[in-house]
């Protein structure tokens, strides 16, 4: 009997939104909600699938930077779904808009906080609200950071770009109620402590990408050298250690530091 292929990855996005802190900046983290069907429980940097909307051309006119169509898709959900897990807004006055210009304020984000629900839901056009409220997207805000495609024999596979940017300014950030239960702001090395600890869920990709930026000092360092660093895409691959474990292999030149990751720890 001929096996069945694999599920085609689905187009989805993350965004690790930070802060500067001593001694290390801080990241935003969400805690998923128990009833998720996926990583339910873990903590993880707001994001999710790209919506067909996602992909309308007539994005073109309400976004800063030209990016293709894959990555402005991505980059699209990532600032959508930030502001529907956490309402923070990456977004530009159209009549104040270009790359580098000033992103909108707690003002801004708090007016348009009643709409996350209906957004998330599909109940309103997200592309409509910044038509309404005259913004563009502020995609050149986002560094391209990691690029995860979910394993051959998973059920459910998704293909996720992980993007990371400054916190816009003076917004304040408060979970969704339905897909979250918290947000936080921490380190990369609390995080990963917490997930030591037994404190936290933190699965495969979310961790590698934690130990990743720990190694950035600032904000400004974090954009400056990843923003000038290849992105290696990673599809990890099951195989078996020396000693005969089940686990997953991941390619070097990715650049995490780790290649090998047990399946016993893998949360899913």
């Amino acid at each position: 009997m001929t096996k069945p292929p694999p599920p085609e990855p689905r187009l989805s996005a993350t965004i690790l939104l930070l802060r500067d802190a001593a001694p290390q900046p801080e990241v935003l983290m969400v805690k998923r909600h128990y009833e998720i069907d996926f990583a339910a429980g873990a903590l993880v940097f707001p994001g999710g699938k790209a919506a067909p909307a996602d992909a309308s051309p007539d994005w073109d006119a309400w976004t800063d930077g030209d990016f293709g169509p894959v990555q402005q898709d991505a980059r699209i959900a990532a600032i959508r779904e930030a502001y529907e897990e956490s309402g923070l807004l990456i977004a530009r006055p159209r009549s104040a808009r270009g790359p580098g210009a000033t992103l909108v304020g707690a003002d801004m984000a708090e007016k348009l906080a009643p709409h996350r629900s209906a957004v998330d839901r599909g109940e309103a056009s997200f592309l409509e609200l910044m038509r309404e409220n005259d913004l563009v997207l502020a995609l050149d805000s986002l560094v391209h950071f990691g690029h995860w495609i979910t394993p051959d024999m998973m059920p459910k596979r998704f293909d996720t770009h992980f993007y990371i940017a400054p916190a816009p300014e003076w917004q304040i950030a408060a979970h969704d109620g339905r897909e979250t239960t918290d947000a936080v702001w921490m380190s990369a090395a609390d995080a990963l402590q917490q997930e030591l600890d037994g404190a936290a869920t933190i699965i495969f990709p979310t961790r590698m990408n934690l130990v990743k930026l720990a190694r950035a000092t600032s904000v400004q360092m974090a954009m400056s050298k990843f923003g000038s660093e290849p992105v290696v895409s990673v599809l990890p691959k099951v195989g078996k250690t020396e000693d005969g474990q089940p686990c997953l292999y991941i390619p070097e030149e990715a650049g995490y530091g780790q290649t090998v990751e047990l399946l016993s720890r893998v949360n899913v």
